[in-house]
């Protein structure tokens, strides 16, 4: 299937899995949970980022950090939901977000494992099993803002910075 496109509409049935983060604690986690992205994103703002992987060097030193330090500007640009996906399961995501300071749902760390959008509806990397390295804006349902990197090593369109930029 062709990734997404400015103009399309988040489709039906997608579904991540998600181990919310109620503690600091790395080493612990709950249950994953059923994130229903359809349902939870309806009538929403939404910033979507992907990652080939959480604690990757690229994801982990330069992709993610600018969307924790820039969560309030989102905020004000009217954003209602932060959220990452990776293929990493839900207990390395939740992990991810605790070893990074992230606190409850400031930014969602998704397991892109149960609808596998990247690859239906995005970017796949091109290296295996790993999501590609890109970014989409949803408002109350539609696609605002889509852009691949053109390498998964750099940040640039899919960066923090531009994406505001982009709001």
């Amino acid at each position: 299937m062709a990734p997404l496109k400015v103009g399309d509409s988040l489709p039906e049935g997608v579904k991540f899995e998600w181990a919310p983060i109620t503690d600091d604690d790395p080493t612990a986690c709950g249950l994953p949970q059923e994130y229903d992205a359809s349902k939870e994103w309806a009538g929403k703002k939404v910033v979507l980022f992907s990652v080939p992987g959480a604690f990757t060097p690229g994801c982990q030193a330069r992709h993610l950090p600018p969307y924790i330090l820039q969560r309030a500007k989102f905020a004000e640009k009217g954003v209602d939901i932060v959220a990452v996906i990776a293929s990493n399961d839900s207990w390395v995501m939740n992990a991810w977000g605790k070893v990074n300071g992230v606190k409850g749902d400031d930014i969602l760390f998704l397991s892109d494992t149960k609808t596998f959008f990247s690859k239906e509806h995005g970017w796949a990397a091109g290296m295996g099993d790993r999501n590609g390295r890109w970014a989409m804006v949803f408002d109350n349902g539609k696609v605002t803002y889509a852009e691949n990197e053109k390498s998964p090593g750099q940040v640039t369109v899919s960066g923090a910075e531009e994406v505001l930029a982009k709001l």
